[in-house]
Parts: C-alpha cells; structure tokens; sequence
C-alpha cells in the first residue's frame, strides 16, 4: 500500500486497496512501515458508513477506545488492523453485551471476556461490535433488539446466524476477519452464506470466561470469520491456550 497523500488519491485507491488485503498483510504493511493503524481504522470506518445502513452488520461502534489504541505503538501478530467482535460471549469493559437481547440491552461489561483480551494482545483494533440474534439461538440474525441484518451478495438474502452480523461486515470489506462463536453451527453458517472461512475450533481451545466457563457444556466455542484460510489460522494461533480460571 504506497503512501501517497494527495487527498482524491486517498479516498479512491487506498480504500480499493484496503479491500484487496487480508489481514495477515494488512499487520505486515503497518510493520513495513507502509501505512499507519489510524489510517486503516480510518479505512474500514469508510467502508463501515458506506454498507451498514443496509447491512444492519455493526450495532455497536467503540470510537474513542478504537481512536485510542490506533494512536499507540503497535504490536502482535495483527498489530494495527481494524476488528470487530460479536454482541454475544465477546464482553468489551465498559460496554454493554446485549447478546441480541432487549432485555439485556443495559447490561455494560466489567472487564474484558478472555477471548477479547487476545485479540488485543494480538494487536488488532476493535472499533464495533456485530449483530447477532437474541441469545445466538437462531441459524439467521434478525434480533427484535437491532433488526436484521443482511447479507452484502443479496440484502433480500440473511448472512446466517448467529455471527451473522460479522459475517457480513466480512464479506462487505469492512474487515478482513471478525470475532465470532459457535455451537450448533454459529461460525460456520455465516461462513457459507456470506462465502467465508468459519472453523469451529476444538472443545477447550479456545477462551470462554472470565464471567463464564464452558457454554452449551463445551459445545460452545471463540473464534472468526475471515477471507483467507492463513487469516483463520493466524488468528486462532493468537487466541488458543489454557484458559486461567
């Protein structure tokens, strides 16, 4: 990514090619040096105003912590790429964690949930939070609490559930990969509606918790949605571990 400045060549090309790079590549550009984590949190935000008033994919946005940590030195694996992360079993402190559900539309996270802490410490810039059905029951997402969400190859057509907002923000550009959890096929759905990767990952593997163990008695399990197989390894190299707790 050349880091021209004219203004007219900022606003055309670089969000061509912001949509052209995973994120595997996107964290080795801001390494080299070739583009800077404020210009791509400032990327996928274009792209984000552009999709989501038909998507209905993004339902929370986290600006001034996003804005925050773009501005600091970055580090890990993914250091500096733009990231969004579900509205169910992905708290983020000091926001609330609706699960899709009205009645938990207030219900504002104490710290963060272990899986979250991991994409931080990978170095990925979460700036949203994404639609999900009420409680991730459902295999479509179409909360009462955020209204459906649709899928960018067809808005007449569902992204799948219950990561279906992620899988849509996916498939429309706004991030390369996105947090998502399944237990009865909750990754993976939205990665076949949307033309996705979606590997649900081992029992145990990945993080659940602090607030919580095992949901669905293990059924359940953390992981993304993402373009590119190396995206979905990478990432779930930088989430599995022992699960302190």
């Amino acid at each position: 990514m050349t880091r021209r400045r004219d203004a007219a060549y900022a606003d055309i090309v670089h969000l061509d090619e912001y949509l052209s790079h995973d994120a595997t590549s996107l964290a080795r550009l801001v390494a080299d040096g070739a583009v800077t984590a404020a210009e791509l949190l400032a990327l996928a935000r274009q792209r984000a105003d552009a999709v989501n008033p038909t998507l209905n994919a993004i339902v929370m946005r986290l600006d001034d912590e996003a804005d925050e940590r773009a501005a600091r030195p970055t580090s890990g694996p993914f250091g500096g790429v733009p990231f969004l992360i579900k509205d169910l079993a992905q708290e983020y402190r000091g926001y609330p964690t609706s699960s899709g559900s009205r009645s938990l539309a207030r219900h504002v996270a104490t710290e963060h949930s272990n899986v979250v802490s991991r994409f931080l410490d990978a170095g990925l810039v979460i700036f949203g939070k994404t639609n999900t059905p009420e409680f991730g029951a459902k295999g479509i997402t179409e909360p009462h609490l955020w209204g459906a969400a649709r899928n960018p190859w067809n808005p007449a057509h569902t992204p799948g559930g219950s990561s279906g907002g992620s899988g849509a923000a996916v498939a429309a550009g706004v991030v390369p990969a996105a947090g998502a959890n399944d237990g009865g096929g909750s990754i993976r759905i939205p990665a076949a509606c949307n033309g996705l990767v979606g590997l649900k990952p081992t029992r145990g593997l990945s993080p659940f918790g602090p607030s919580n163990g095992e949901l669905m008695f293990g059924m359940a399990v953390q992981g993304v949605v993402s373009r590119t197989v190396r995206d979905a390894a990478g990432l779930f190299d930088a989430i599995v571990g022992r699960n302190d707790g």
